[in-house]
């Protein structure tokens, strides 16, 4: 290098040494607008898709029919239709303690409670099965999907096939966590039922769109990245 060189080597450094001075490129007031351009059409496209994302149906032929247990009535109702549509043998239901009037509600939990409305709306007890699980404090889902393996497991019941049924955007966690569960002899189908208290087209205009969106964003990415099943 030669002396003006190292010269001007010297001159860009500061703070004794530690640090010197490079020529970098930035952005012109026409790159800024084109990324700012960019990302809004992205942040579009994802409020756009997220929702459908989540709230994604992908059923199995044959097997056996699973609801969770806390969803509201007209959901039950979807999961009846569907039960007679494709004749299925049994219909179970998932379910942890209640968490609010149990010690006022005949039912202490949201199996034996979904279990009975199915009942009541036209179902025969032949034909619905409670799958209770105990008092649970994190990872909900993926203990209802492991009760469930240990009952069919002590009833003899070896179904290859599942589908579940669960609400909107719940639908792409549960059957994750149905798939960690019950392993790799099961294939697991969803079908995700529409919620009635937002329209599922425009979520981001209902708070209880937003807040479903955003929950269940969040505990899939959890249940995708940072959940591992504990060794049975």
């Amino acid at each position: 290098m030669t002396p003006l060189g190292w010269k001007l080597m010297e001159q860009n450094k500061t703070f004794w040494g530690l640090l010197c001075r490079r020529q970098c490129l930035v952005p012109t007031w026409r790159g800024c607008l084109l990324l700012s351009l960019s990302i809004a059409v992205l942040a579009l496209l994802a409020v756009r898709q997220i929702h459908p994302f989540l709230a994604v149906t992908d059923s199995v032929p044959g097997g056996v029919l699973v609801v969770e247990g806390w969803v509201p009535d007209c959901m039950l109702e979807a999961a009846i239709s569907e039960f007679k549509r494709n004749h299925y043998a049994r219909l179970f239901v998932t379910g942890i303690a209640l968490e609010q009037g149990a010690p006022l509600s005949h039912y202490e939990n949201y199996a034996t409670l979904g279990a009975a409305t199915l009942v009541r709306l036209g179902l025969s007890t032949n034909d619905v099965q409670a799958v209770p699980t105990g008092p649970t404090r994190r990872d909900r889902t993926y203990a209802t999907a492991l009760t469930l393996k240990h009952w069919l497991r002590e009833h003899d019941m070896a179904p290859t096939k599942l589908n579940l049924i669960t609400g909107g955007p719940h639908a792409r966690r549960s059957r994750l966590m149905f798939e960690k569960a019950l392993g790799k002899g099961v294939t697991v189908g969803v079908i995700a039922i529409p919620a009635d208290d937002y329209d599922e087209r425009q979520w981001w205009h209902y708070s209880q769109g937003v807040r479903s969106v955003i929950s269940e964003s969040l505990a899939y990415l959890y249940a995708r990245l940072l959940f591992f099943p504990p060794q049975e």
